[in-house]
């Protein structure tokens, strides 16, 4: 989880340039500034490391230094302003300060070329004094920056500002927007044996032709759409084109409806073995404490070990607490960076952990040796007769194994929150030139009770390959569960937010729930039986909520549990089920989430898959083909099939998102640098816009199109371990079917 940068990149989607520069001059005057009259806080306005500021009597006040060489080296500003070639714009605002200064009021580009619209020099005093410019923008972009620039000050001064306002632009704030064809379908490909059906925007109200094309252009199948009706989540009037009559494998098929032609796609045999295997690949290339090697990774994605100690890291082999919290240090190298951001965080470190694990034990009851075998993925351990997807678990197991507190400590058995930087690091910041300090965060029960659940479920499926790693994960997860009893109320702060996400929960039933249930598995101890008292819901489960997954661990090891429980768990699953599979079907584009007060939450997709995962446990329990139909048509969901006619997953689609929020994987700021890797799960549609770029370009967006590739959105298209955690179960379950 990442916040706030200082830079910002000019790439924007090319439809938008095309809005930007081709739109004449309007009358209408469209604010561009947040937060301009600072009535309580000052984001997302920043300023320079060296000029603290402070909102005070409700105006933006900065301490400006005395000694910088240049007027940039001191500034308060906001980026993220959108620009648009040929248009005017209006800066007026409000500014006084401590002793008479001048200072450079500027619009401009963040990055190279830095093009100026406005360059205007004040002279302020102590009196508040009100000015006004205007300028044209000779260049397009999502990423302009409004500055007030004051080094090269002889003696320090306070320099206050407000009623700050930027208007202008002929495209209205959200307007622009092109999602392309609306014909929408899963761009990578359908299952030959699988549904196959597209989403088509379109007004009418009785079906309209619809006709399947091959890669020579040849028609080789048609029909009628069926009307769907209008859909709630986009404020789309959809119909839906169901071809699953056809069979043949073969790449280039497009979908035509009148005059729109959808974006390509296959139909294979089976398509999904090779996202399986790259929405696991993410977890190598995130991997920190070691090497990312290009014989594995590839080229592009090679780097050297980030946070071992070695200059200039302080590294994660002796990591201190946060100062005032604990006397020791720890030995947390390894695991895997989080998210955008290069902490490590245990509660959802433990849930990415888990699923890995999880998918190892479906497939091994299921039968399928693809996804058990050794050899399946490009990583270092490829060939040591373990399967891949539990050397990768281990990855981050031992990691989460590090962060307990040593024996003959305060709270000995508990388990540190989080570890991550003092503060939040620049884009782009490659892990081995990270030079931030690194702290451990307090324990929390949360995170004692999520080591004891992997620690558990490792224990259990590490028995045959590695018995005394085994049984340090079991020693480890019960020291955890006693501590936690120990100390049932101990939570991690939601303002612990700087540096790192903050992780907080203060409702832990749901984590004793599930720990006990794998404990339970994997030791027969009836006494944890009576600490397994959560249910699935319609809610799903997520990092911060665990009960649902005590349900799935006692319906994927029936054996192991009192058949009255499995019993129980069972028509629980299967119910919830049902609902996901209603809210898909009750939806223009098949996902099977439906937030009951239509809002989108950040990793939405999240959700999707991990509502897939339910569905496909019910498969499993009953062997209904609508349960497999419904997680395949997740899939196209997650593919292209949505009201953004985006796929989310990077290299999978003709218009795959590429620019997620990544301080390493950053093409978009720095050429050099690549993309996320192939099958890395972008966050997808968060209706609560909490990032500048979402606040700025997509206000008044309907539910499911709050989202926007870009790498500065990291409300909406961040990645997560967690988020390609399920991408990759439920891509190893539409392959084995």
């Amino acid at each position: 989880m990442s916040l706030r940068f200082r830079l910002a990149a000019v790439c924007l989607p090319p439809a938008l340039i095309v809005a930007m520069t081709a739109t004449p001059a309007h009358a209408a005057s469209y604010e561009r500034v947040l937060n301009g009259t600072f009535d309580s806080v000052k984001t997302p306005w920043w300023s320079s490391g060296n000029t603290p500021s402070r909102v005070e009597l409700g105006r933006l006040c900065a301490d400006i230094p005395a000694g910088t060489a240049n007027v940039w080296d001191s500034m308060v500003a906001e980026n993220d302003i959108p620009l648009e070639a040929g248009q005017p714009y209006t800066l007026r605002f409000t500014a006084s300060a401590s002793r008479s200064v001048s200072v450079h009021s500027v619009l401009q580009l963040a990055a190279a070329p830095y093009t100026t619209t406005l360059n205007k020099t004040v002279a302020l005093t102590a009196t508040p004094k009100s000015f006004e410019f205007t300028g044209t923008s000779t260049v397009a972009g999502l990423h302009g920056q409004l500055s007030f620039q004051q080094g090269g000050a002889t003696e320090a001064f306070t320099l206050c500002i407000d009623d700050v306002s930027l208007t202008g632009g002929a495209v209205p704030p959200g307007g622009g927007r092109d999602f392309g064809s609306p014909v929408r379908v899963n761009q990578y490909g359908y299952p030959a044996s699988g549904p196959k059906k597209a989403s088509i925007v379109d007004a009418s109200t009785t079906p309209v032709p619809w006709r399947l094309l091959n890669a020579s252009g040849a028609a080789v199948a048609d029909g009628l759409t069926r009307v769907q009706g209008q859909d709630a989540e986009s404020g789309d009037h959809v119909h839906i084109a169901d071809f699953s009559r056809i069979r043949t494998v073969a790449a280039g098929y497009t979908l035509v409806v009148g005059d729109a032609a959808s974006a390509p796609f296959a139909i294979a045999d089976n398509p999904y073995r090779a996202l399986a295997k790259d929405a696991l690949g993410f977890f190598y290339a995130s991997r920190s404490g070691t090497p990312i090697e290009a014989q594995y990774a590839g080229a592009a994605y090679a780097r050297p070990a980030g946070h071992l100690g070695i200059a200039p890291n302080k590294g994660d082999t002796d990591v201190p607490c946060l100062p005032g919290t604990c006397d020791y240090s720890l030995d947390v190298r390894g695991g895997w960076y989080d998210a955008g951001d290069q902490g490590k965080y245990v509660v959802n470190g433990a849930l990415a952990d888990w699923q890995l694990m999880d998918s190892y034990e479906r497939s091994l009851h299921q039968g399928d040796r693809e996804e058990t075998r050794d050899g399946l993925l490009s990583i270092p351990e490829n060939s040591n007769s373990v399967p891949d997807v539990l050397d990768e678990s281990r990855w981050e197991t031992e990691f989460l194994l590090g962060m307990q507190v040593p024996a003959g400590k305060p709270l000995a058995g508990m388990v540190h929150h989080k570890i991550h930087d003092l503060a939040w690091t620049a884009l782009p910041t490659r892990p081995d030139r990270d030079t931030q300090p690194r702290y451990l965060h307090p324990p929390s029960t949360a995170a004692t009770l999520n080591l004891a659940a992997a620690g558990a479920q490792c224990a259990r499926v590490w028995a045959r390959y590695d018995k005394a790693f085994a049984q340090r994960c079991l020693t480890a997860a019960r020291t955890a569960w006693q501590a936690a009893l120990a100390h049932p109320d101990i939570y991690a702060p939601k303002s612990d937010s700087v540096g790192g996400g903050a992780y907080d929960d203060t409702q832990v039933d749901d984590e004793f729930s599930w720990a006990a249930a794998e404990l339970y598995a994997t030791t027969g101890d009836r006494g944890y039986l009576r600490h397994i008292d959560t249910q699935i819901t319609s809610a799903g489960f997520s990092w911060r909520d665990t009960g649902a997954l005590a349900d799935l661990t006692v319906v994927r090891l029936p054996h192991r549990f009192p058949a009255r429980m499995v019993a129980a768990a069972r028509k629980r699953v299967l119910a919830v089920a049902d609902g996901f599979v209603t809210d898909q079907h009750a939806q223009g584009y098949p996902n099977p989430y439906l937030p009951a007060d239509g809002a989108y939450v950040w990793g939405s997709n999240s959700a999707t898959a991990n509502n897939a995962l339910v569905i496909a446990t019910a498969y499993d329990l009953s062997h209904r083909g609508r349960y497999r139909d419904a997680v395949l048509e997740s899939m196209d969901y997650l593919l292209g099939r949505n009201a953004l006619n985006q796929s989310f997953v990077t290299g999978y689609g003709t218009r795959a998102s590429h620019n997620q929020h990544h301080r390493i994987w950053a093409h978009q700021l720095d050429a050099t640098l690549p993309s996320p890797p192939a099958g890395s799960l972008a966050g997808g549609p968060n209706s609560a816009l909490q990032d500048p770029v979402a606040q700025q370009n997509l206000p008044g967006c309907a539910p499911a199109t709050c989202y926007i590739d870009d790498i500065f959105s990291y409300s909406t298209n961040e990645v997560a371990i967690n988020w390609n955690s399920a991408l990759a179960w439920t891509a190893a379950f539409a392959a084995s079917r």
